[in-house]
């Protein structure tokens, strides 16, 4: 198992139950879901991966079991990783999928 797939379940359910169309595609080792064809969050090993507005980037850093997302030496700014303790509630996951979820609108594509 490369990603926690049940944490990848989860939040399918999540978007499911709040009606967001979105689709799965494997990257980083796991995988992202993309909602309006931008990043919105995923899973990474049993990490859930999340993108948020970059101005409350470091306040939400300092959320318990939050981190910057590194995969270069250099952190992504409002890209955010939560470890599995802090997500274990569906209420904990949920407050960061709407974080993603509201900002989704406003983040930038990437590059076809």
């Amino acid at each position: 198992m490369a990603f926690d797939e049940f944490l990848a379940e989860r939040i399918q359910r999540i978007f499911e139950e709040k009606r967001v169309p979105y689709f799965g595609k494997k990257m980083f080792g796991g995988i992202c879901y993309l909602v309006n064809d931008k990043m919105c969050g995923g899973v990474l090993k049993q990490d859930l991966m999340i993108r948020i507005d970059p101005l409350i980037n470091d306040e939400q850093l300092m959320k318990p079991g939050a981190r910057p997302m590194d995969f270069t030496g250099k952190s992504m700014k409002g890209f955010i990783l939560v470890d599995p303790v802090h997500i274990d509630m569906d209420e904990d996951l949920e407050y960061w999928l709407n974080l993603a979820l509201e900002f989704n609108p406003r983040a930038k594509a990437s590059k076809k």
